[in-house]
């Protein structure tokens, strides 16, 4: 059954307080923002605040999922296979180093020291899912197709993943995202191989 969709006070709502979010966070740490500040840069009172969310960092969750996105989708949280001819995949690396950059007081805010936990276990297991169903293209298990399989091989290259992420931001972005993504693809792919990742589409003649 699809999901209702909201109505156009809601989503007014639900905008207004995401916007004002993103606002403050470029002002200040997440930690130093209340939800009265939200409700105030909103201009909604505080119970339409929780008529919607449980508390701020329910709120950064819900207010960067497109940023989040962006970032899941350029995330090489699996090996991609390899390319139609057999030679290797196009490092992907620079483009999700890009990306954070070009967010980078967003991403700062939300992962660094004076950040949000639960921001960064919703977004360690969105990319966990996400490399699980790369890796499992085909599962036979409802379970596993919908992402929901223990997979701690997916959990190790998604932490690794985040982790360089959150170093690089804590480190200024020291480095161009073309010198991460060339310094760490080699690990990537070390670390696919030891954890047993398809890099050859199903039925090439590589796969067998």
């Amino acid at each position: 059954m699809s999901a209702r969709p909201m109505d156009p006070r809601t989503r007014r709502s639900r905008s207004a307080l995401e916007s004002a979010l993103r606002e403050l966070i470029a002002e200040r740490d997440l930690s130093q923002i209340s939800v009265s500040d939200i409700t105030k840069r909103a201009g909604v009172n505080r119970s339409t605040f929780y008529e919607h969310y449980t508390d701020v960092h329910d709120l950064a969750a819900a207010s960067c999922t497109t940023v989040f996105d962006e970032l899941v989708a350029a995330s090489p949280a699996a090996v991609p296979p390899v390319t139609p001819d057999g030679g290797p995949p196009d490092n992907p690396l620079p483009d999700l180093f890009a990306h954070v950059a070009e967010h980078a007081p967003l991403y700062r805010a939300l992962l660094g020291d004076d950040g949000s936990a639960r921001v960064i276990n919703h977004l360690l297991q969105r990319m966990t899912v996400t490399a699980h169903i790369r890796r499992s293209p085909a599962p036979e298990d409802p379970a596993d197709a919908a992402g929901t399989s223990h997979d701690p091989a997916a959990a190790f290259v998604a932490g690794a993943v985040l982790g360089s992420v959150v170093d690089w931001l804590r480190h200024g972005c020291s480095g161009t995202p073309q010198e991460m993504g060339a310094a760490l693809w080699p690990l990537l792919i070390g670390i696919a191989a030891a954890a047993g990742w398809e890099t050859e589409r199903p039925g090439s003649p590589a796969a067998g």
